[in-house]
């Protein structure tokens, strides 16, 4: 007899939940310095969780399908496929009932996708016992993710794997690495050779592995700011907008851009040729990003004459038309371009702008209504534009929008200067830039992974936001409501307990919980990275800091008795629990209350120098198991001057 139909569509419901254990009942004060082996019971009692329906068991999530009860194809059977010019270009039709398998696909990807569909279909038990009608397609041409291996962090090849995996399954076509040292440049070998760099082999290598699973490999590479770790050396200093350095927002900084001249544009082009041999998609992204001191030095007369949208993009055209002339499809960040209309309209064809959001509608409002007199002095000085910001990527991309100027957009992971992610502002932004993008007609979408800091951050915490990010690109109607915990437990980690995966959710609301937002990072990293020194407005109170402790705590429990069956199982047991214990010290340094590390009795200042130091021994550990050596030392040095503090206060004991 058969069963009434179910359908898939725009207001699908949410894949069933894994079950969990109630969390034991852990004293996470006396485990401060326990070893990253989390230690589990002999014989846990736990309650496995049961399979979802065949609908709900399919990532991502499709468009529109049909599943009724009835005699299905046999579990072996091989599918008829054909190619159908009427599909949107990487969509797919597949139907299976008892008479076999039909496919039908646009393109190559699109048989890709349907075949990866067909499996996940196939290791249900339900079947060969239903009929199932599936037609998908994604909204974005361009579903991308970049990852920042420049900020420290170099990942080893098996980590770039287990990136590549995810993104796959995620339907992802667009993978980008962001250098801006990390690459043994030919001839520069002063600038590279401490990062453990890619080399050209690494590099074919990596884009054999997306050509692989149909991802176009896209270098990111910077060309105007971001190029301390050039400029630092004498041998380039005379390349520099500022050599003696900078201020910006109040604070003084080493030299980070170039002076826009077309010897240093022709200087950067060759660079930005000799990384585009590695890839064979012809694509490359050349960043031209966050130009800071840019009219403050070499280009101060250039920008009071012409304007800095002019001496910018002068600049910036001439590498995009000497690379589209190649053939090359460019992108570059949209950060300055968006703010000057007058710009609308030059951009050469073949080239794109990508505006970049990190934080979604709800934190970006709360921070702005927030703001005391010094933070909003400070956006003064560095003409930040609050309202744009509170509008999310529609207001980031207002003059391109208005222009009718073809662009894309970049979402964020909210990963970066957390230790343990912003989930709460992951979900909100990846599913508002997708939401934007659709609405505005944007073509790409690129969720990024940025390393500020050091990127002391484990790569687990991002493979939550990397999974929903593919999947509201995909299709967002039918998976804007996807668990952040489920997608980590039956995508990315494989635990059946449930626990990995809300654990994972419940340390990355501690930022949420701290109930004082903060753009582009959270307090559990700032308060350590800079030593306590923070702005006293965003010094949260003593009950966000008891709220964000309780989440911490919460998810270290839930730690205990997970059983992550992906071969990177344990380590993501291992990493979480390092990056908790992380955070719980800064929610610990955050309880002391504004200004009180300075005045630290030598007792307490020995306990947090001690815990500090079974830290900072367990993230090498922990780096060397995902990444090259390279930028170990200058990422644990980003808490140097905390550790120094700390010395300085406990000595007097």
């Amino acid at each position: 007899m058969n069963m009434p139909s179910r359908a898939w569509s725009n207001q699908a419901c949410a894949a069933g939940s894994m079950s969990m254990e109630a969390s034991a009942g852990l004293d996470i004060s006396l485990v401060w310095q326990e070893s990253i082996q989390i230690e589990r019971a002999a014989s846990p009692s736990r309650q496995r969780s049961t399979m979802t329906d065949l609908l709900g068991s399919l990532f991502p999530r499709p468009r529109v399908a049909t599943i009724t009860t009835g005699e299905g194809p046999s579990r072996g059977a091989a599918p008829r496929t054909s190619l159908d010019d009427t599909l949107p270009a990487e969509g797919f039709r597949l139907r299976a009932d008892a008479s076999g398998i039909e496919v039908r696909y646009a393109d190559a990807r699109g048989l890709r996708y349907a075949l990866a569909t067909l499996d996940q279909l196939r290791v249900h038990p339900d079947f060969t016992t239903s009929v199932v009608d599936i037609e998908d397609h994604p909204d974005f041409a361009v579903r991308g993710y970049m990852l920042d291996v420049s900020r420290d962090r170099v990942p080893t090849r098996a980590t770039l794997l287990r990136y590549l995996d995810l993104a796959e399954r995620a339907r992802l076509n667009h993978f980008e690495l962001y250098i801006e040292h990390t690459f043994a440049y030919e001839g520069h070998d002063l600038v590279w050779q401490d990062a453990s760099p890619f080399t050209v082999a690494d590099l074919r290598w990596f884009d054999a592995e997306c050509v692989a699973r149909g991802i176009d490999f896209v270098p990111s590479v910077n060309c105007l700011g971001h190029m301390e770790r050039w400029l630092k050396h004498p041998a380039y200093k005379d390349r520099s907008e500022t050599p003696d350095g900078y201020v910006w927002g109040f604070e003084r900084r080493a030299a980070a851009t170039l002076e826009p001249t077309r010897e240093n544009a022709d200087f950067t082009l060759g660079l930005l040729l000799e990384i585009a041999e590695t890839t064979s998609s012809g694509k490359i992204n050349i960043g031209a990003d966050e130009p800071f001191e840019l009219g403050q030095g070499a280009s101060a007369d250039a920008v009071a004459e012409r304007g800095r949208g002019e001496v910018y993009f002068e600049y910036v055209r001439h590498l995009l038309e000497r690379l589209t002339e190649r053939g090359y499809q460019v992108e570059f960040w949209a950060d300055i371009f968006a703010e000057h209309p007058e710009l609308m309209g030059r951009v050469p064809q073949g080239a794109v702008p990508v505006v970049w959001q990190y934080d979604g509608p709800l934190l970006s409002a709360a921070v702005i209504d927030g703001a005391d007199d010094e933070l909003r002095a400070k956006w003064e000085a560095i003409a930040f534009d609050v309202e744009a910001t509170r509008q999310g990527a529609r207001g980031r991309a207002a003059a391109l929008i208005e222009s009718g100027e073809p662009f894309w957009l970049a979402p964020g992971t909210s990963t970066w200067q957390s230790f343990v992610g912003r989930t709460d502002n992951a979900v909100d932004n990846l599913v508002d830039v997708a939401r934007t993008g659709l609405d505005t007609g944007a073509r790409g979408y690129v969720n990024t992974q940025w390393g500020d800091h050091g990127s002391l951050e484990p790569p687990v915490v991002s493979f939550g936001p990397l999974l929903l990010g593919g999947a509201v690109s995909w299709c967002l109607d039918s998976n804007a409501d996807l668990d952040l915990a489920t997608l980590v437990d039956t995508v990315a980690l494989l635990d059946r307990t449930g626990r990995i995966g809300r654990a994972t959710v419940e340390a990355g609301g501690a930022a949420h919980a701290l109930g004082s937002p903060l753009l582009n990072a959270s307090q559990l990293f700032t308060v350590l990275w800079r030593a306590g020194e923070i702005p006293s407005g965003s010094w949260p109170a003593p009950s966000g800091v008891a709220a964000a402790r309780a989440k911490l705590e919460t998810a270290r429990a839930l730690l205990v008795g997970a059983e992550p069956e992906a071969a990177d199982g344990e380590l993501a047991v291992s990493e979480l629990d390092h990056a908790i214990r992380f955070a719980l010290l800064a929610a610990d340094v955050l309880d002391l209350g504004h200004g009180a590390l300075a005045e630290l009795d030598p007792e307490t200042a020995l306990r947090l120098r001690d815990r500090l130091d079974v830290l900072l021994a367990e993230q090498r550990t922990l780096w060397l198991r995902r990444s090259r050596p390279g930028g170990l030392d200058d990422a644990v040095g980003k808490l140097v001057p905390l550790r120094r503090l700390l010395e300085r206060r406990a000595v007097l004991a």
